[in-house]
């Protein structure tokens, strides 16, 4: 029997019970999942700031005050690399309150102090107050104040902290460690750069402040990765360097937390080992890397879900075409949907605006409703020059409109579009809602999106994906969807029967993410934790990375190798004969993990691996009489050359320079200079570094 927990959330936004207060999803998902957990029979509390706004709750909320006044100062060193005007250390005075509201059974704490009232409107501080304003360090009070409360205001009572998003809670894992009574759940929201790093004598201090003082670290030794690949990080958006004086965020919440939680099965392999990205070479050679394998064992997926109300709508009672009309649109015409929060790069929304464009201009006779919300409006002229030369066929919006009308543009519509880019979606919650009405899914095949079925095998796919991006301006992202597009179209007219069973299979797919189902897998792995059980690493996991010796059974691990191409790691567990060479060899150049196959043609007697895979493999890049590149590798859509910048700051952005495509796995153009490195995208979406060898 499941025992009766006290589970205690807390993230510096827990506003999903009131829309006025909304800023984020995970608010929303905060909410509904606390309202689970307490209908399920558990003691519910949440702890936030008030942001300033508790005047305003007071208006539609019964709030009670609390006999709690924590009045201390907050030491917080600045680093002087950001911080060139302050002095070394702020002093912070805080009065620190605490209010409760008691709503659906969940008791709701807000604390609230000069520093947490501040930003009453945006909640977050905006990047740009980094180095210049204080209130920058707005979410590093309210750790503080929420470790201090928690200790206070719960004592040595049992509970369950369930902790959001680890640049929001890096302080709270290693200050609660020590503390039996607390066990603590870090859930990764988003996939932040997971080497995303803070100031170390910053958080030395406040542990210090908090009696969790962190143990003395080695200087981590200087990283042997070319510059070039380093430098090119920040274009992936998956990786920034920082200088020696930091800290890993997701180090200190992984290894002090008691279990990682993570939204969907995809988001927690993705965050594991970044596969097939430009990014996995680096994260291999980088510490962080050790810290996920060590810590793999506490990983659990706890799910997301498509809200109540939402899946409690029929879409049957929407007027197609009232609404399209309503939109200038023509209903008798297949209904193409985007609904996302304006960010161009996130959401890939400058390729999707392209390919509708370029639809659009060839004639496809489709209408679209394209949704970039945004505050501020769209920046952009591009996409107002779009939605101008194709009125009656195009219509954007970017206001904030009630939840029920974007459910009518969702039901009216035959298709969804979520071309996200940078593997930054970790649920995708719209994409879910759009599919839960029957809108068949036209979507990325990012890891973090891949239960929604787009881009399983033909006979059970929800719909169509395109590959994966990781660059920014996207041509290959922008020629793929307007293909899916065009395809999605002659579907919709030519074979009305299979669309309406892709749209049946995708609404399907879609309800199965309640929220009781999403509190049912948190509870089972809180109950495991609540009674003492230790975590267990899923080997399937560690097969899937290669982390070999964590799994003790040899065939399995041997066929894992095999499949990865891992000539060393296979030998260890099996002969390698010729045909387990052969293998070895076609596995890794389908990858195009070149240094595996010159191990497994090293390996394998002569003669195995042929002279003339041994040709492709040893000139796919030539240099030519009159100095140019050749690179030839069949299965390479776009190579590009990434040339490293002189300077060497840790922030110097590269060249990218893209060869010539002249036929079909075929690239020409000016050869490399000195550092440059060849970044491959493959057809099936994997992005990899290769080198141009001289001599």
């Amino acid at each position: 029997m499941e025992p009766r927990m006290h589970i205690i959330e807390t993230y510096f936004e827990c506003c999903g019970f009131d829309h006025t207060f909304i800023q984020g999803g995970t608010s929303v998902y905060l909410w509904n999942l606390s309202k689970k957990f307490a209908q399920s029979g558990h003691r519910v509390s949440i702890v936030t700031p008030a942001h300033g706004r508790l005047d305003d709750l007071r208006t539609r909320y019964e709030v009670e005050d609390l006999p709690y006044e924590d009045a201390y100062t907050l030491p917080v060193p600045l680093d002087p690399e950001v911080w060139r005007d302050f002095p070394a250390e702020a002093a912070l005075a805080l009065t620190t309150t605490a209010h409760r509201i008691r709503l659906d059974g969940v008791d709701l704490y807000f604390l609230a102090n000069d520093w947490l009232n501040r930003l009453p409107d945006t909640f977050y501080p905006p990047y740009e107050s980094k180095g210049s304003d204080l209130v920058f360090f707005k979410p590093l009070v309210f750790q503080v104040d929420a470790v201090r409360f928690l200790r206070t205001w719960f004592g040595d009572e049992k509970a369950l902290v369930h902790a959001h998003e680890p640049y929001y809670h890096y302080l709270l894992p290693a200050a609660l460690r020590d503390d039996p009574s607390k066990l603590v759940v870090s859930n990764v929201q988003s996939n932040m750069p997971i080497a995303k790093k803070v100031y170390e004598p910053e958080v030395r201090r406040l542990l210090e402040l908090l009696g969790a003082p962190l143990p003395a670290r080695a200087p981590e030794p200087p990283v042997a990765a070319p510059a070039a690949m380093v430098q090119y990080q920040q274009l992936t958006h998956l990786h920034y360097e920082y200088g020696p004086d930091n800290l890993a965020v997701y180090e200190l919440t992984a290894d002090h937390s008691d279990l990682i939680d993570f939204l969907s099965p995809g988001q927690l392999d993705f965050y594991a080992g970044f596969r097939d990205t430009p990014f996995e070479d680096l994260f291999g050679r980088l510490p962080i890397a050790d810290v996920v394998r060590r810590n793999a064992h506490k990983m659990f997926v706890g799910g997301c879900a498509v809200s109540d109300q939402w899946l409690a709508w029929d879409p049957a009672g929407v007027d197609r075409t009232e609404v399209l009309e309503g939109l200038g649109l023509d209903p008798d015409l297949p209904a193409f949907f985007h609904n996302a929060r304006y960010a161009v790069h996130h959401k890939g929304q400058l390729e999707l605006v392209r390919a509708v464009d370029r639809v659009l201009s060839e004639g496809l006779a489709a209408g679209f409703v394209i949704r970039c919300i945004s505050g501020s409006g769209i920046d952009d002229p591009f996409f107002h020059e779009v939605a101008a030369r194709h009125k009656g066929r195009l219509h954007l919006e970017w206001e904030r409109v009630p939840e029920r009308q974007v459910f009518g543009y969702a039901a009216a519509s035959d298709f969804c579009l979520f071309p996200s880019k940078f593997e930054m979606d970790t649920f995708l919650i719209a994409q879910g809602e759009a599919m839960a009405v029957g809108s068949v899914p036209i979507a990325t095949d990012q890891r973090g999106m891949a239960h929604f079925g787009h881009a399983d095998p033909p006979d059970s796919a929800t719909g169509f994906a395109v590959n994966r991006s990781f660059a920014e301006d996207d041509e290959l992202l922008v020629a793929a969807l307007a293909a899916r597009i065009r395809q999605a179209a002659a579907l919709w007219r030519e074979e009305p029967e299979r669309y309406r069973e892709l749209a049946r299979r995708a609404s399907a797919v879609a309800r199965v993410f309640t929220w009781a189902h999403c509190a049912d897998l948190h509870l089972t792995e809180f109950a495991r934790l609540w009674q003492g059980e230790p975590p267990r690493l899923d080997p399937e996991l560690a097969l899937r990375h290669g982390w070999f010796d964590l799994v003790e059974d040899p065939a399995r691990t041997a066929d894992a190798a095999l499949a990865r191409g891992d000539v060393d790691a296979y030998e260890r567990r099996a002969p390698l004969d010729d045909a387990a060479v052969r293998q070895l060899f076609d596995a890794a150049w389908a990858r195009a993990d070149f240094a595996a196959c010159e191990r497994a043609a090293e390996r394998g007697r002569p003669g195995v691996i042929g002279a003339d895979d041994l040709t492709r493999l040893r000139t796919r890049a030539r240099l030519t009489p009159d100095g140019s590149l050749l690179y030839r590798l069949p299965q390479a859509v776009r190579v590009e050359v990434v040339s490293p910048a002189s300077d060497s700051g840790p922030r110097a952005r590269p060249g990218v320079r893209a060869l010539e495509r002249t036929a079909p796995g075929t690239f020409t153009g000016p050869a490399p200079g000195p550092g440059a490195l060849l970044l491959l995208t493959l057809d099936s979406g994997r992005v990899v570094w290769d080198e141009v060898r001289r001599g």
